[in-house]
């Protein structure tokens, strides 16, 4: 058993008996369970309890044994001065705070149904991927349209929450947070950290003073990208080579660590292509922050990304090497991951700090994009687990992620409803 299984108990009082006493043999009456705590402290503030005839308002602490207080040292923290009662599984010993005065404890397994507790076993059983693979497919439709909406709507903060932290260390420059979220996300999973660190080493400052040229834009991604050192016999890089030198030396650029990856990628992938890509967005868009959050709709969005890599690029994947003449598009799925990964997001913080409430928005935005297709999504449709849109899958990732890997079933919706059904 796990302490969160009793603050499940506590939080949403699922007891057999409203007359409750303490181990001392008073009657308890839970007047308000309080306010759950997820940080440091005591479990729940605010709680208000009766106990006697005396009314408490105060802290309270949830233990598997009464002998945790002491081991977790909550005698000696001035934190835990508040608690009005203890909560425990088991009582194993008195329990007593920093002045010495005993604490009024309750035991809870005298008042939970021994449903509920082989429901909660049964629940953690653990499984070949998620804790309930056996049994999501029972939920029913109302139950799971509403948690997807949840998980998000918490998928948007958390990312809200990065992009905060990003645009605090730009000093508030929306523009140049844009190219930084856009820089990652072009690198895809495989090379996503590497180009969010060749744009951080640019700087959107510099790179903005060069838009009207793109061979600068290029010379500046490529050569940051360290894929300027092999001096290869070909007149397109020998420019590139050349202007990377004169804008190194013009902006004291540092010396570059990134090292793109291209093993085991499809050639319309390689880094080359989403690097000259990047850079013929920028020439063409100038103005792009404005453009991308001004845009009305997701088809508006996707317009703006309709460029190809630039000309030379027709003709070859990497530096040097032909191939059949062919434009580069940004593809449309392509396009779609970084409307789902960047844009929206981006979207999503810009309005809050303006004090927008645009989800719904962002929601059409996401049901205009077919699912995604990657491993967790998979696996979810195995299960029978609906998935009409990116709001879906963007959802369901959400749920894998920061739920089922961390086996917080008692936080989820899902869980609660199969522990303790309605």
């Amino acid at each position: 058993m796990q302490e969160d299984f009793l603050h499940y108990i506590w939080q949403y009082q699922k007891l057999l008996s409203n007359t409750l006493t303490t181990v001392a043999g008073e009657n308890i009456q839970v007047l308000n369970v309080g306010e759950y705590n997820t940080n440091s402290g005591p479990d729940f503030y605010n709680s208000k309890v009766c106990i006697g005839t005396q009314v408490w308002v105060g802290t309270v602490e949830l233990h598997l044994k009464s002998s945790d207080w002491f081991l977790h040292q909550h005698q000696n923290d001035a934190a835990y001065d508040n608690v009005v009662l203890h909560v425990v599984w088991e009582d194993d010993v008195a329990v007593y705070d920093r002045y010495n005065n005993q604490l009024q404890t309750l035991v809870l397994k005298n008042y939970v149904d021994e449903k509920l507790l082989l429901s909660y076993k049964k629940l953690l059983q653990k499984k070949n991927w998620i804790n309930c693979e056996n049994r999501i497919d029972s939920i029913d439709e109302f139950t799971m349209s509403f948690w997807k909406e949840k998980l998000l709507v918490k998928r948007l903060e958390r990312k809200s929450l990065v992009l905060q932290s990003r645009l605090i260390e730009l000093e508030n420059d929306w523009e140049a947070l844009l190219f930084l979220v856009l820089a990652e996300n072009f690198g895809l999973k495989l090379n996503s950290d590497q180009f969010l660190q060749m744009a951080k080493n640019v700087t959107f400052k510099i790179f903005k003073k060069e838009f009207p040229y793109l061979i600068n834009l290029e010379a500046l991604l490529f050569g940051q990208s360290n894929l300027l050192n092999d001096h290869v016999d070909d007149v397109y890089y020998k420019s590139l080579e050349k202007e990377f030198k004169y804008l190194k030396q013009k902006y004291q650029l540092k010396e570059s660590l990134v090292s793109l990856q291209f093993f085991r990628m499809r050639p319309a992938g390689f880094p080359t292509l989403r690097l000259s890509q990047l850079a013929v967005l920028y020439h063409q868009h100038q103005n792009f922050f404005s453009k991308v959050i001004e845009a009305p709709s997701i088809n508006e969005l996707r317009k703006l990304f309709m460029v190809s890599a630039s000309e030379y690029w027709d003709t070859h994947y990497t530096f040097g090497k032909n191939s059949v003449k062919r434009k580069k598009f940004l593809s449309k799925p392509f396009v779609d991951l970084l409307i789902i990964n960047a844009i929206i997001p981006l979207r999503f913080m810009y309005a809050k700090k303006n004090g927008i409430d645009n989800f719904e928005e962002l929601l059409s935005f996401y049901n205009s994009v077919k699912p995604e297709q990657n491993v967790i999504v998979k696996r979810f449709q195995e299960l029978a687990v609906k998935t009409r849109s990116a709001a879906d899958t963007q959802a369901l990732i959400e749920l894998k992620t920061r739920f089922c890997d961390k086996h917080k079933c008692l936080q989820c919706e899902i869980g609660n409803k199969l522990l303790y059904p309605s």
